[in-house]
């Protein structure tokens, strides 16, 4: 009797009845109905979070902003929320959200509060203040509800200060911008400050140059008008000299009418006398018509005003009418004189005139004495007002030196600053529309997440697909066990070679599971749409792990009976608990470390992954390298109980615990 040959008689025994094939074919089910049912309800658990009703209450009143912009970041949370449709959200107001919280109307409730947007705009004050969010659950609607609305809050807080850094990243690119334009202003006006300096300076320095030109010509109009009062005094002198001289003309002349023919001969000496004076009076006024040319060309030069020299000359030509009259009556008299001398013979009859007219002449020569104090009053008056013209103009020198310095360290000045600004404008940046608003969407929003996977599960059913199908396996062959004999009793009496019933009383259940794994492969991956990788390999790996679980399940029921069938199942608890099949080995607790590296469904569901997924296969190997250890140390076990079950002893006779 082979193996083989054990196994079909197993199998026949099985299916004798209707209601064993009836059997058999729901136990071929099981793994299928666990495994694929569980992961159709799990598929996608996410795509259907828009049926999970949730309330959002808006009590924000919002703010105005410094600029004037009205900022009401609640409604705009509402907004977006609603409009994501990421839950059942329904905006309702704080009574009706705590009732339908209360209720079971809705799993939680956000509130964005009163302050919310005043307390986001504190910053820009300097009185920061943190935005709160109130979350509000009720576990009785279910537990998950509040990690799943931590997630929420968690994913509105971070848009909301990606927005506000991007609102105040915004803002300050535009404060550059605003700076930029101002210093570039500020530039150019320092740049028009130095050329407007440099020109100034340069007219200080040419005003310094006319200064110091003007100082020398009045130094030359001091001395001339120093000449001018001297001259002047010696003419006042000369001429009231001559009028003390000619008070006694008058009677003279009376006494020459008288004694005309007397002094006949003296007479020539008189004339001569007379026309030297009167050469002299010619050449005192062309002299003074001289002075006063070169009088007015010099203060012209000096700086005074046309006003000015007007003035001066008024004054000089006031003293020179009388010296020009005086000058005319002295030609008069010396012609007269002449005459005299020419006609002796007239000058008895003439003596009369004379007499009239030595009167005028004395009047006159009084006038032009009045006339020289004059001018040597008002050249005295030029002397002194030219003196402090001198020294008004040695200090304007001065104060023009000290302006063309000044204004030359004022161009110095603003050439380093306009230098200064122009250096300074390249470093404040000055962005585009476009560019201030990509910064800031990059300060608001700085680390973006670019995913790369080796190997990715499509979905939520998907990443639990390789747990579940490992633990449907086991408990399909756990189901198995409650009809399938693990040790031929017949082959026993037979006295079959033990390794022989051991890997008999294994074939008919190892074929068994295999059809599960079919069935069970098809309706997760056809049925509930889970995608694969590798199909072949994965249904060939899903025979090696149900011929593995089998053998497994086989000895321990070969060795221990109905105890056996309790250690599996204490087994698949075991295994349920540290294979990671969900969550990632490394969170189970420290003392269940080495049940994940020791019990094979962990390689079961580190194979099914692999497969699924994709990505290296170099792992495989050590999956089937345990998974077949398991297998051989399994059979052996079940040889062991096999050729313990050919001793008969009391407690098999009549054991503790027996199948009912």
């Amino acid at each position: 009797m082979t193996a083989i040959r054990l196994a079909l008689t197993e199998l026949r025994r099985l299916t004798t009845s209707t209601l064993g094939k009836a059997a058999i074919a729901a136990m071929i089910l099981v793994p299928s109905i666990y495994g694929g049912f569980y992961l159709y309800a799990n598929k996608d658990p996410y795509a259907a979070m828009s049926r999970v009703p949730a309330a959002v209450v808006v009590e924000d009143t919002g703010t105005t902003l410094a600029t004037g912009e009205k900022l009401d970041v609640g409604r705009q949370v509402a907004t977006t929320l609603v409009d994501s449709h990421s839950f059942g959200w329904h905006q309702v107001d704080r009574a009706r959200a705590d009732r339908g919280l209360r209720d079971g109307d809705y799993n939680f409730v956000l509130v964005v509060p009163k302050a919310f947007s005043a307390d986001l705009a504190s910053s820009a004050e300097f009185t920061p203040r943190q935005a709160l969010l109130e979350i509000e659950t009720n576990d009785a609607n279910g537990y998950l509800s509040r990690t799943i609305a931590n997630q929420v809050v968690a994913e509105v807080t971070k848009s909301v200060a990606a927005q506000v850094s991007s609102t105040a990243a915004n803002q300050l690119l535009v404060g550059f911008s605003t700076i930029h334009d101002k210093v570039a202003a500020a530039a150019k006006g320092a740049g028009e400050l130095a050329t407007g300096a440099a020109s100034a300076s340069k007219g200080a320095h040419d005003l310094a140059t006319g200064a110091d030109s003007l100082v020398a010509g009045e130094k030359k109009l001091r001395t001339g008008s120093d000449q001018l009062a001297g001259g002047a005094t010696q003419l006042n002198t000369g001429l009231q000299s001559m009028k003390s001289q000619t008070a006694s003309l008058p009677s003279q002349t009376r006494q020459l009418a008288d004694g005309a023919r007397q002094v006949a001969d003296g007479n020539a000496k008189v004339a001569a006398a007379g026309q030297e004076v009167a050469t002299a009076a010619s050449t005192f006024v062309s002299q003074m018509t001289s002075a006063r040319g070169d009088l007015a060309t010099r203060l012209a030069a000096a700086g005074f005003t046309d006003d000015q020299v007007a003035t001066v000359l008024a004054e000089a030509d006031k003293v020179a009418t009388p010296v020009t009259a005086a000058s005319g009556t002295i030609q008069s008299t010396s012609a007269r004189l002449t005459t005299l001398s020419k006609g002796a013979d007239q000058v008895a009859d003439g003596a009369a005139t004379l007499a009239g007219a030595s009167t005028r002449l004395t009047q006159g020569i009084s006038e032009a004495a009045a006339g020289g104090s004059r001018l040597a009053s008002g050249a005295h008056d030029l002397q002194t007002g030219q003196h402090t013209a001198y020294d008004g103009s040695v200090r304007l020198a001065a104060g023009a030196h000290t302006l063309d310095d000044g204004l030359g360290e004022l161009a110095t000045g603003a050439a380093t600053l306009r230098d200064g600004l122009a250096s300074g404008l390249k470093a404040i940046p000055d962005p585009t529309d476009a560019q201030r608003k990509a910064v800031a969407q990059t300060l608001g929003n700085p680390v973006g997440v670019k995913g790369l996977s080796q190997a990715a599960a499509a979905d939520y059913g998907a990443g639990l697909a390789p747990f579940f199908m490992s633990l449907a396996l086991w408990i399909g062959g756990f189901v198995l066990f409650t009809r399938i004999r693990p040790i031929s009793n017949r082959a026993i009496v037979a006295g079959q070679p033990a390794w022989r019933i051991a890997l008999g009383g294994w074939l008919a259940p190892a074929l068994l599971g295999v059809v599960q794994a079919a069935f069970a492969y098809v309706v997760v991956i056809a049925g509930v749409g889970v995608q694969t990788e590798h199909p072949i390999l994965l249904l060939l790996f899903m025979f090696a792990v149900s011929a593995t679980f089998m053998a497994m399940i086989h000895a321990l029921m070969s060795r221990f009976g109905m105890v056996g069938q309790f250690l599996g199942l204490v087994l698949m608890v075991l295994q349920l608990v540290s294979a990671g099949g969900t969550f990632p080995w490394q969170t189970l607790p420290t003392p269940l470390h080495p049940l994940h590296h020791l019990l094979p469904m962990s390689y079961a569901v580190d194979g099914i992954r692999r497969l699924m997924y994709g990505g290296s296969l170099s792992h495989l190997g050590i999956d089937l390298a345990v998974l077949a250890a398991y297998a051989v140390g399994a059979l052996a076990l079940g040889t062991v109980a096999a050729r313990r079950l050919g001793t008969w002893d009391a407690l098999r006779v009549k054991p503790e615990v027996v199948a009912p």
